[in-house]
């Protein structure tokens, strides 16, 4: 079962305070006790005291602009905006009263004098923070009326695909200028010109579609009336309720809220409390869900005889009763080894954990495997090597407290953009920025990110590079000897260090190999090893790589070095190709480990199994990918479970995978569409 959601999460006004130090004050006749720091308006809704607010937002700054939310403060002249004022020990604050109210409706009534009353008709009906706030403080009429100049025939831009802005419902609060900035920092909008004439840009005289912005949806999530609002929604109207799901594009994995009008998706938007994201999306996640509605989805099961011949829709029950009978005449045929699967590392972790179970507990072997193996076998492989785990260390959110990044491999504006937008508001905070890459990535530089260093060295020269960046820490004694006394084992440090200490490590001798200037890969060294909280990010540009596993313990090397691991801010981070890549892989989806990367060679690990299931295991590593294809070819494989996975189109080497699937006799697929692999499919 889905878990069901509130449309519109509640919103405390201002972003969260951290902080040891707590302070005591009063709101409304209430004592509560908040961190220093945070600001009246976020105490009041933490004691659950709302304060209108219209400019406000706990996703952004606060900018105190709309003055709607003014409080009385004891002893503070005026009326202070409650979003931009801290608490401070003993304050008394007053949130409701008539004069109170009598402003906030004054300021209200300003801002109704200037926008359509067509509420009934808005897009926006029903969830629209300037009609809610105008209902809270009980404005009946207006006493401008609405002749004279106004915005009200301004042109919609409609240039968006996927969502309109309408500059007639726009009350200027500029949480879509502070969105664009803060949260995804493209600033790619601005406010122009001043007082009555200021307006919501994005450039000289050019509309959405032709400016730098990149349709993250960060403005229309933000926006407080209907200016900017997703097409879907003018469409098909207000969704009624939402369900957590999780994005299933990138490695990000963001948390997402499909949100549904009966069994359809309206839209969808970024969770709030989504771990990878905290209520962020780019272009993919937020927009790119048409596929789950499409017209070509297959909703049905489908078998046929042959490939040559059309497809048959027919019951689930016959559907799986005719794939089981075919795995059994196969294995009957050509025995228990003829037949496999392949797990899906865009599934849930249940999903792929039942794939692999289903392999070797019903089909009798280990031949399973995932295109995750290919990726993340290097880091599995060398984190368990020299950090005892095979996942990386850090949290998303960890890039927040990173002194120093060194991005090697991988290009995260265009492959992982939330986190890109985490790491570059870090940078612009003064985060130095350290890229090794052939390519001069968006992160080299760009209107808002420079990296320090760009080291673009020649492919196939990652482990020398990083063998030099260690050659020079320990060379020049910059390594934390504190933290490898206590953490790491002696012996097997003054092994490596003596080999790392070598004159062919060293810069100079490394730069004739990777191109890059031995000067600029000393100061890059010194800088991860000097500038505090020192972070390594690294993508498929290192695992997908002969030399992947190597790679991977030199960057766990060097964090281990310098003493950056196990705290924020630091840490060994893998980029994964797809959003469960960590997952498929613990859940079993190699073919000589069982869940939890048990090998299923040894006696103990099969007999934990065994017992859980009820089933004997083969103690024999099963075939990987390439191997299943091979064994088709030469005729001993003859039948494969395929789980979410288009091999046909992503695997390399075309031709010889599909020949290797028109040699088979039962080809199962498991998608959403018929895709490239299904037209070699029986079920």
């Amino acid at each position: 079962m889905l878990e069901t959601v509130l449309i519109r999460e509640r919103d405390l006004g201002t972003p969260e305070v951290k902080n040891e130090l707590q302070v005591t004050l009063s709101i409304d006749g209430h004592s509560l006790e908040v961190p220093a720091g945070t600001s009246v308006m976020r105490a009041a809704m933490m004691a659950g005291i709302t304060i209108p607010k219209l400019c406000a937002t706990d996703s952004l700054e606060a900018f105190g602009s709309c003055r709607v939310c003014l409080v009385q403060i004891e002893g503070v002249r005026g009326f202070p905006a409650s979003c931009t004022t801290p608490v401070a020990e003993g304050m008394i604050v007053t949130t409701e009263n008539k004069r109170l109210n009598d402003l906030r409706r004054n300021v209200i009534e300003l801002y109704i004098s200037d926008h359509p009353l067509d509420c009934l008709t808005c897009p926006a009906n029903g969830n629209c923070e300037l009609q809610e706030t105008t209902g809270q403080l009980g404005l009946r009429n207006v006493r401008y009326g609405f002749d004279g100049a106004n915005h009200q025939q301004s042109n919609k831009d409609t240039s968006n695909p996927y969502f309109t802005f309408d500059p007639s419902l726009c009350i200027v609060c500029s949480r879509c200028v502070r969105a664009c900035e803060e949260t995804q920092g493209t600033f790619a909008l601005t406010v122009e010109n001043r007082g009555f004439n200021s307006a919501i840009s994005t450039g000289s005289e050019t509309d959405f579609l032709n400016s730098d912005c990149v349709s993250c949806g960060a403005c229309v999530n933000d926006c407080p009336t209907g200016a900017l609002i997703e097409n879907t929604v003018i469409e098909m109207g207000q969704p009624t309720h939402a369900v957590i799901t999780t994005c299933a594009y990138c490695g990000v994995g963001c948390g997402l809220k499909a949100e549904l009008k009966g069994d359809k998706v309206v839209r969808m938007t970024p969770w709030k409390d989504g771990k990878a994201n905290e209520g962020h999306t780019c272009v993919k996640g937020r927009f790119a869900w048409g596929y789950a509605q499409h017209p070509d989805r297959i909703t049905k099961p489908m078998i046929r005889r042959h490939i040559n011949e059309p497809w048959q829709q027919v019951s689930w029950e016959e559907a799986l009763g005719y794939a089981a009978t075919e795995i059994k005449r196969i294995q009957t045929k050509y025995g228990v080894d003829a037949v496999g699967g392949i797990t899906s590392s865009r599934c849930s972790n249940e999903e792929t954990y039942l794939v692999q179970k289903l392999v070797r507990a019903a089909f009798g072997n280990n031949n399973v495997d995932t295109c995750a193996r290919v990726c993340h076998s290097p880091t599995g492989f060398g984190l368990k090597q020299t950090l005892g785990e095979s996942a990386g260390t850090q949290t998303f959110e960890s890039v927040a407290h990173s002194d120093v990044i060194v991005v090697i491999g991988a290009n995260p504006s265009d492959a992982h953009p939330v986190f890109a937008s985490r790491m570059k508001r870090r940078i612009r905070e003064g985060a130095k920025l350290i890229v090794v890459d052939p390519r001069a990535t968006n992160l080299v530089s760009s209107a808002h990110v420079k990296a320090d260093y760009h080291l673009p060295l020649r492919p196939g020269t990652n482990v020398a590079m990083l063998n030099a960046f260690a050659h020079v820490i320990a060379k020049e004694e910059l390594y934390d000897q504190a933290f490898i006394k206590k953490r790491c084992e002696t012996d097997a440090f003054n092994d490596w260090l003596s080999f790392i200490q070598q004159d062919l490590n060293s810069p100079e001798a490394v730069a004739e190999h990777t191109g890059v200037d031995a000067n600029d890969i000393r100061a890059a060294a010194r800088l991860y090893a000097t500038g505090g909280n020192a972070a390594i990010y690294y993508g498929l540009g290192v695992t997908e790589h002969a030399q992947g596993s190597t790679a991977v313990m030199a960057i766990a090397n060097l964090a281990m070095l310098t003493g950056n691991i196990g705290k924020l801010g630091v840490g060994v981070n893998p980029l994964r190709g797809q959003n469960n890549v960590q997952g498929s892989c613990d859940m079993g989806s190699f073919p000589h480990e069982l869940p939890g990367y048990r090998h299923v060679a040894n006696n103990e690990v099969r007999a934990t199994f065994e017992d859980a299931w009820g089933v004997s295991i083969n103690p024999e590593p099963g075939l990987r990918i390439p191997n299943m294809f091979s064994a088709a070819l030469s005729g001993s494989f003859k039948a494969l479970y395929c789980q979410g996975e288009d091999i046909l189109q992503s695997d390399p080497n075309t031709q010889h995978v599909e020949a290797a699937l028109a040699s088979m006799e039962c080809v199962i697929v498991q998608d959403l569409f018929l895709n490239e692999t299904a037209k070699f499919a029986h079920v």
